[in-house]
């Protein structure tokens, strides 16, 4: 592990959004690396040697993760508004479809294809939205199916949105999960204090889903968090090994069902946790997990381990909504963050490695390592059984993306502007093994 070397670097030339540059997945098929960008531009690079194959430009930017699916010689991915698929060969624009309605707020999550279907979603980010999962027929691009991942009209349209989809859903046995957002809006507003816009539960968000792959029926569902004011969503992809799955999500919690049963098997907690349950205050306090805290992005199980990076960043939140003021104000710079193994069978922490930086990017496991990259750039390698560091390197840039392993070789974006990080130098980045 310690002969890990750079091999190549990929320089991205577009201009930072407000999550950067790149915060997609690096995707390997057949020798090439796709790479996709805050602006929704496609890349295929030689995954020997770095050198630009070819590139589709689409300038539509997003706030991330979006990113690709390679599958049958063809590439998948959305802009904010528009799902297509490319050659893979040469990048043609084979087909591009339009799925954005006035209720559903932007699309920016990696497709799934399978069964000659493309699922995505939309986030619903914004009053009186409705966002829903798709399918989509992967040669034509025409819609199959929809589902809307709000059960119920909003009580206060004008004000209430939100519960959308911002990871890739997963499917086993022609069963789609999908992990569900948190509503809006953050806390409240003056007179609607403590999410009075959308009263009740508000399902389904902050929920897993299950659905039937091949028309989008409702099989079952579980929300981990009713009535969320704190901007918990249980986003990330859920995992399934065996009979269970592992969903987790910005609450901090990490939860695991039976696919059978569709009950809880057990429940975990990771990362900082302070005035993050029951209503809020009129008064601003300190809340951990706070609007970007707990677990922002996925995690992976392999060999009975469930392995979760945590964010611990809290905001100031009230009531009223104050949290909206204090998501500008916040530099995630200052936040730090730790990953923990957990035991698949019981959830029980087997060990947890603290982090000086906040781990927006995935917890990724490849022949008995962990690889975590954290916001000031730096990528570490752990041991799956033990937790010790067995390698580290830094990129001349921020990370926010998750990395991935193909063969000998590990790929990573480096797309942010992190404040420790001088004169970034935005890249993908590969690494391997010597």
């Amino acid at each position: 592990m310690t002969r890990l070397r750079v091999a190549w670097r990929f320089r991205f030339t577009t201009a930072p959004r407000e999550s950067g540059v790149a915060t997609a997945t690096p995707i390997v098929v057949n020798g090439v690396v796709y790479a996709q960008d805050m602006e929704s531009n496609v890349f295929a690079v030689r995954a020997s040697d770095g050198t630009l194959l070819w590139q589709r430009l689409f300038h539509a930017g997003t706030p991330g993760p979006n990113g690709l699916a390679v599958v049958g010689g063809r590439v998948f991915g959305s802009t904010d508004e528009r799902v297509f698929s490319l050659d893979a060969r040469t990048g043609r624009l084979r087909w591009s479809r339009r799925i954005l309605r006035p209720v559903d707020s932007f699309v920016d999550v990696a497709p799934l294809v399978a069964g000659g279907l493309v699922y995505t979603a939309t986030t619903g980010y914004g009053p009186g939205t409705r966002p829903a999962i798709y399918a989509l027929d992967a040669t034509t691009g025409a819609v199959r199916w929809r589902f809307t991942t709000i059960r119920d009209p909003w009580p206060h349209p004008a004000e209430a949105g939100g519960g959308g989809v911002w990871q890739t859903p997963s499917l086993v046995d022609d069963v789609l999960y999908a992990g569900t957002a948190n509503p809006l809006p953050w806390g409240g507003s003056s007179h609607l204090p403590n999410g009075g816009a959308f009263a009740g539960p508000a399902l389904y968000t902050d929920s897993l889903l299950a659905l039937g792959a091949g028309d989008g029926s409702l099989h079952w569902f579980d929300q981990v968090t009713p009535h969320d004011i704190r901007d918990h969503d249980f986003q990330n992809p859920p995992i399934v090994s065996g009979n269970v799955v592992v969903g987790s999500g910005k609450a901090g919690r990490v939860i695991a069902w039976d696919r059978t049963t569709h009950r809880r098997r057990w429940s975990a907690s990771v990362g900082r946790h302070l005035n993050d349950v029951g209503p809020l205050p009129r008064r601003a306090v300190s809340v951990c997990p706070g609007l970007l805290g707990g677990v922002e992005t996925p995690a992976a199980v392999a060999d009975g381990r469930v392995f979760v990076a945590a964010v611990d960043l809290c905001y100031r939140e009230n009531a009223t909504g104050v949290a909206a003021k204090s998501f500008g104000s916040t530099d995630p710079s200052s936040g730090r963050g730790s990953v923990t193994a957990l035991d698949l069978a019981t959830g029980r922490s087997l060990w947890t490695a603290p982090l000086d930086s906040p781990p927006f990017g995935c917890t990724t496991v490849a022949r008995d390592v962990v690889f975590v990259p954290t916001f000031d750039g730096v990528v570490r390698a752990y041991d799956a059984a033990s937790g010790r560091v067995l390698w580290r390197a830094r990129a001349r840039a921020g990370i926010n993306a998750c990395p991935s392993v193909a063969g000998d070789t590990l790929y990573v974006a480096a797309g942010t502007a992190e404040r420790s990080v001088r004169h970034p130098r935005f890249e993908l980045i590969a690494y391997r093994l010597r």
